[in-house]
């Protein structure tokens, strides 16, 4: 079988460019300070009874409680949702056997809010309730938060800057973009997700007029927003 002479193979990739085509290839990267927009807690409500039903009453009847106060507040709570749900026996010895000493029940409930002035006020109110403890705030931006676009935006002019002076520096130019690369900058840990100690309701307040203990006054921890690029441009030929 003869091959065709008129068949051309094609023309191998040059991922480095040619002499008449040099290409350049750089990373771009920002790095943002902005404003949290969501706030965090987690509320674990206890009980604790000498017989299971005791136990189980008095663990719904605070775990309602906390819910009422939490929807109490309206629009400011963007999301509520219970995690876990345990009734655990408490055993101990008794002559060679053992028998149940008490039972303990647990709740755990997650509150996510945007109004950070109502959260300071639901957080003291949650933690003076009876057997109930409040963890965070853990602040955070919405994955739809125009601070994501802004950063990557961001990253793209700087690796065109940066591609633009590499060029300069050999008396060329610019040509076209080759390739823009995400490196996921978004797929990084989150970040200013660090878990305050929890708030008890061993805790002492100064309290209102009315008995009631102070809003607690929370102050939002920036968040920092990065965002990598990896992007390959032509020149035109370098004047050497």
């Amino acid at each position: 079988m003869t091959q065709d002479a008129t068949h051309t193979p094609p023309t191998a990739h040059q991922p480095y460019g040619t002499p008449e085509v040099p290409r350049v290839a750089v990373r771009g990267e920002a790095r943002l300070e902005v404003d949290p927009e969501i706030a965090r807690i987690g509320i674990t409500v206890t009980a604790r009874g000498a017989d299971r039903r005791t136990a189980l009453e008095d663990l719904t009847r605070r775990n309602n409680t906390v819910l009422d106060l939490v929807k109490s507040y309206g629009d400011p709570v963007e999301k509520l949702e219970t995690g876990a749900f345990s009734i655990t026996p408490e055993p101990t010895r008794h002559g060679r056997g053992e028998r149940i000493r008490a039972y303990h029940g647990t709740v755990h409930i997650t509150a996510e809010l945007n109004d950070f002035t109502a959260l300071g006020e639901l957080t003291t109110r949650l933690a003076d309730l009876e057997l109930t403890r409040v963890d965070g705030p853990w602040w955070a931006l919405r994955p739809t938060s125009p601070a994501h676009g802004e950063a990557r935006r961001q990253a793209v002019l700087e690796a065109v800057q940066r591609a633009r002076e590499y060029a300069h520096a050999l008396g060329a130019d610019l040509a076209a973009v080759v390739e823009l690369a995400d490196l996921g900058a978004e797929n990084a840990a989150p970040l200013a997700m660090a878990a305050p100690a929890g708030i008890h309701r061993s805790l002492t307040f100064a309290g209102t007029e009315d008995g009631g203990a102070p809003p607690l006054d929370l102050e939002p921890q920036r968040q920092t927003v990065h965002a990598q690029v990896n992007a390959r441009f032509t020149m035109t030929p370098p004047q050497l």
